[in-house]
């Protein structure tokens, strides 16, 4: 799979080791940048991993700021993502299982190295389960579009 990874500066250390990580499990990095820890704005990151998203330049994404909210924000305004704000194993599970979540945004504040392992461990293994969520995610699709989602 090939993965879009990009932080702002407060996220750059944990891009690093999320890079490591989706690699060593046998994926393919896309590095958007920061490229190191000098000041730069997290819309910014965001735009350039959920455009690749959403392009289907990239299959999914991985995105980290301080908390992982503003990536969040930024990345949830393309159409077509999903972007997840997730902070333990379980909330990245669901969010691929349940959700369809093409963009796990992580905050590099709250996340040790050993809950990061696990979480894009499960997040990039995950596949979406279908069923009564793919009705859900339709109808997330629809306001994307501007339409009533309980009209689908």
């Amino acid at each position: 799979m090939k993965i879009a990874v990009g932080s702002d500066h407060r996220g750059f250390d944990i891009k690093q080791q999320i890079m490591a990580i989706a690699t060593e499990l046998g994926h393919e990095c896309i590095d958007v940048g920061a490229s190191d820890n000098n000041p730069v704005d997290y819309p910014d990151m965001a735009y350039l991993a959920a455009t690749a998203v959403s392009k289907k330049e990239a299959d999914r994404a991985i995105l980290s700021c301080a908390t992982g909210i503003g990536m969040s924000m930024a990345a949830n305004k393309l159409n077509g993502i999903r972007a997840a704000l997730c902070h333990d194993e379980l909330s990245a599970q669901i969010s691929r299982d349940h959700n369809d979540a093409n963009v796990l945004c992580l905050s590099a504040d709250q996340i040790g190295v050993v809950l990061l392992r696990k979480m894009v461990e499960v997040w990039l293994s995950t596949e979406f389960s279908g069923g009564r969520h793919e009705r859900r995610v339709r109808k997330i699709e629809a306001i994307e579009q501007g339409k009533d989602p309980r009209e689908i």
